[in-house]
C-alpha cells in the first residue's frame, strides 16, 4: 500500500462534518467517486471520501447533507485499492481547495471493500 498505515495510536477519527477548516487530521469515510485524469494531463488522481455510512441504504437521515472530504494522489493515475464503495482510514494535512476540504497526498488504511455494487 502506497500510504502506508495512518499512525493513530490511540486518536480517533474525526468525523466528516466536524473537520476543522485547516491542520493535520486523521479521519475515516468511504469512497463515493474517483476521478482519473486524461494522459495529456498532470497526474493526478482524486476521490471523493463521505460519511462512513452515507452510502448504506437507510443509514442517512432524509434531507441530511452528507459530508464530502477530497483526496488528492499528486503524481498518480491511479492507487491500487481505492476505488468506489472502499472503506478508508485517512490522515494528512487538511485544506481548502475550490471550495470542499481537501487532503493531497494523504497516510490511508483500507478498512473494506463495499462488494457488488
Amino acid at each position: 500500500m502506497g500510504g502506508g498505515s495512518p499512525a493513530s495510536h490511540g486518536r480517533a477519527p474525526v468525523p466528516l462534518d466536524q473537520l476543522p477548516d485547516k491542520g493535520r487530521v486523521l479521519c475515516q469515510g468511504r469512497i463515493e467517486s474517483v476521478t482519473y485524469v486524461p494522459a495529456d494531463r498532470t497526474a493526478a488522481f482524486s476521490a471523493i471520501v463521505s460519511n462512513s455510512g452515507a452510502l448504506r441504504p437507510g443509514s442517512a437521515r432524509a434531507g441530511a447533507p452528507r459530508a464530502r472530504l477530497r483526496v488528492v494522489w499528486l503524481g498518480r493515475r491511479r492507487v491500487p485499492g481505492i476505488e468506489a464503495g472502499t472503506e478508508l482510514k485517512l490522515e494528512g494535512m487538511l485544506s481548502r481547495s475550490e471550495g470542499m476540504p481537501t487532503i493531497f497526498n494523504p497516510r490511508y488504511e483500507i478498512l473494506s471493500h463495499q462488494e457488488n455494487e
